[in-house]
């Protein structure tokens, strides 16, 4: 039971804090709270960043359909293979079937569990970007096996390449791509804090030089405990840790701690009131479905981006499970059903709000996994296949190179090993270019982009 004795206590302990100067020890970055130069924009978009932890089975995501392409797709993973006739309802019909490097027309079809995007991919609102993956430059097999070119740091880990994804560095690094662009945004929106925004923890791909990533959680901002009720039943308690905790100190140390604190604080006041007066979301999300609960609550601030002053935005949301060395047939399925059940819910809910045209969201990967399979599932790889949706997606088409399915083929490195024909900078470069950002920026804040020509780090998919 709470007692005077024990409000008593924590009084003085909280002024005896404040009085000494000590404050807990935390990793901050004291220069979080500046705000970045400019690039201005009028209207409204956002970029949303499906990661998918595990590396992807792409060929069980992405399946060769034309009849040379899916035998040898089948005698290298007879145990994981789907059956032919299972994708019949599956198939991306289009009038430009993409080309491999010897010139072949190729076909393919979604994971029967991915049949919610296929209507998307229909309406031309959702993409396919073939063989994509980390890249320091343009790379052949020869130079790759020769090691004649730079390659990027420790390829088939998760950990590094799920940096090198999200930041374009190897593991260790501070800031991410999506974090860069928000260093360019965050001044032109009315509240710096809402543009970088995960709804998944903590990413390397969200944190900027300067602009600092918001989490939140799928009901919204995260609140401090003793200010929703007065703390030891006392309203002088939860007064006197909020004075603790945002007072200003001559500490640099201690002042940053107090602005950060302030700005969590003030941010959930913001957020809460705007999430309170948003627009009804109609639209079913799928239950039992976290990445859905997570796209939901994306929706959702979309919807009051205005009220939040927001004018550009990039969120993160992810789901794990994808490292599927075992069970590949067991468990990758539902995974899939789960990815487009959440995907495909989110894009109808930025239709209900009239806001499709101003929103792309793409998914991402540590990495794909090799074609031929180790009996039960599938070893970690390299390129891999990937979507894009959105209003503004000129869908209904592939991005990309084609890869050949063959054993040691022009494209494999090893078991099936894709060597990507298309980086993560390109990919990068293009959303970046749709948010507006300059080419100029786009330079700075991708590493790798100037090794590319300059016709080609724009791949056209918005």
């Amino acid at each position: 039971m709470t007692t005077n004795t024990s409000r008593r206590a924590f009084l003085q302990r909280a002024s005896m804090l404040a009085m000494s100067g000590v404050a807990a020890p935390l990793a901050v970055n004291l220069a979080a709270m500046a705000e970045a130069s400019a690039a201005t924009a009028s209207d409204y978009k956002a970029i949303v960043c499906v990661f998918l932890y595990g590396g992807n089975d792409y060929a069980n995501t992405l399946v060769p359909y034309d009849a040379a392409s899916y035998n040898a797709y089948y005698a290298l993973r007879s145990t994981l293979a789907y059956q032919q006739s299972a994708l019949s309802g599956t198939v991306l019909n289009t009038s430009a079937p993409p080309v491999d490097v010897n010139g072949v027309a190729h076909q393919y079809a979604l994971a029967p569990e991915l049949a919610p995007l296929l209507p998307i991919f229909n309406a031309g609102k959702m993409g396919v970007l073939l063989n994509v993956g980390t890249l320091v430059q343009p790379t052949s097999k020869q130079q790759y096996l020769a090691k004649s070119v730079p390659l990027p740091s420790k390829l088939f880990s998760h950990n590094d390449q799920q940096s090198e994804w999200q930041s374009s560095m190897p593991e260790g690094a501070t800031s991410g791509w999506g974090g860069r662009m928000g260093d360019l945004f965050e001044s032109g929106n009315g509240n710096a804090t809402f543009t970088c925004v995960n709804v998944s923890g903590n990413a390397v791909y969200l944190s900027g030089k300067e602009a600092v990533q918001y989490q939140v959680s799928t009901k919204g901002s995260v609140p401090f405990s003793a200010f929703q009720s007065p703390m030891f039943g006392s309203a002088s308690c939860s007064n006197a840790l909020r004075t603790l905790i945002t007072q200003q100190h001559s500490n640099l140390m201690q002042s940053d701690y107090a602005r950060v604190t302030q700005r969590a604080i003030s941010a959930n006041d913001v957020l809460t009131s705007a999430l309170a007066g948003a627009p009804v979301i109609n639209t079913a999300f799928p239950a039992n479905n976290n990445l859905g609960d997570q796209l939901k609550m994306v929706a959702r601030m979309i919807s009051c981006a205005s009220t939040l002053g927001a004018k550009r935005q990039v969120f993160f949301v992810s789901m794990g499970g994808f490292d599927t060395h075992d069970g590949l047939v067991k468990v990758h399925p539902g995974l899939l059903k789960s990815v487009a059940d959440a995907v495909a819910a989110f894009y109808q809910s930025t239709v209900e709000l009239g806001v499709a045209n101003q929103v792309t969201a793409f998914t991402a990967s540590d990495f794909g996994r090799t074609l031929s399979g180790n009996n039960d599932g599938s070893d970690h790889g390299w390129g891999s296949m990937h979507f894009m949706l959105g209003g503004a997606v000129k869908g209904g088409r592939y991005y990309g190179t084609a890869p050949v399915v063959a054993s040691n083929g022009p494209d494999d490195v090893g078991q099936g090993r894709l060597l990507p024909t298309t980086s993560i900078e390109q990919y990068a470069a293009t959303l970046g270019s749709w948010l507006g950002v300059s080419n100029t920026d786009l330079l700075a804040m991708l590493p790798n982009l100037a090794n590319y020509n300059a016709s080609a780090r724009n791949l056209g998919f918005v």
